[in-house]
């Protein structure tokens, strides 16, 4: 197997280069598609026989709540991929994503409590779905704090690579804790395993908001990314050389 692509992906100069070309129009085309995705849901859907219009918050709430957990699921994978091989991109991408996703959590859990008052006559309550996705917004506090307080730069990605791991249990509590437990959180409305449990008019925009949500996730990381690169290696020659023909 060539592995070839796999340490091109760890070189911070190629990296930026790649990232140079797509991050702009990653970006745009997850806000095009989450436009039509939002508008499409919140204007044109039929409304909900039990729920009427309230449940147009789907569309905001489902794609950020997917995307909290998506988005830390690559800091796992990022952490384990700094502890076992020291790939310099890992940490750098840890610390561009952490707080992208957890906008996404924190988006995710304001809007389930402005869905939640409605539906539930509550803003909160200590239910397991929404315990465990409040322990994700805190790993990402966590993780940021430890990048951003502890001067020692090799400690804090060590550190926040471990947390980063070990923070994957809670993934697995926050997707099936209202098949472990009596939640008030109702399961999930469609996956890519069975059929939808709503008719295509309200699923499709919902698919189309969740496909903008990755790809400005995406866009806004490369984008965090390249700023964090141009950073850490300022003392490297092509970013020197960078420098001097932009004019900066």
């Amino acid at each position: 197997m060539n592995w070839v692509w796999f340490h091109k992906l760890g070189s911070p100069k190629w990296f930026f280069q790649w990232a140079s070309k797509w991050s702009t129009p990653v970006f745009y085309l997850g806000l095009l598609c989450l436009l039509v995705g939002v508008i499409w849901g919140l204007v044109f859907a039929p409304t909900d026989y039990q729920q009427g219009e309230t449940y147009r918050i789907i569309y905001v709430h489902v794609p950020a709540a997917v995307l909290a957990e998506s988005c830390y699921l690559s800091l796992g994978v990022a952490g384990l991929v700094y502890l076992v091989w020291q790939m310099k991109m890992a940490p750098i991408f840890i610390k561009s994503m952490a707080p992208v996703g957890a906008a996404m959590a924190a988006i995710a859990l304001i809007s389930g409590a402005i869905w939640g008052k409605p539906t539930w006559g509550t803003w909160w309550v200590w239910d397991a779905r929404l315990t465990s996705v409040l322990v994700l917004f805190i790993l990402y506090m966590g993780i940021i704090a430890l990048q951003n307080t502890l001067e020692d730069v090799a400690l804090a990605n060590q550190a926040a690579a471990i947390v980063s791991v070990l923070g994957l249990i809670n993934l697995p509590i926050i997707k099936y804790s209202v098949n472990w437990w009596n939640t008030l959180h109702q399961p999930a409305s469609f996956g890519l395993t069975k059929k939808p449990a709503m008719p295509m008019e309200m699923w499709l925009p919902l698919l189309i908001s969740l496909v903008g949500f990755y790809f400005l996730v995406a866009g806004l990381a490369m984008w965090r990314m390249q700023s964090e690169i141009l950073l850490r290696e300022r003392r490297s020659q092509w970013v020197k050389e960078k420098v001097m023909n932009d004019g900066v």
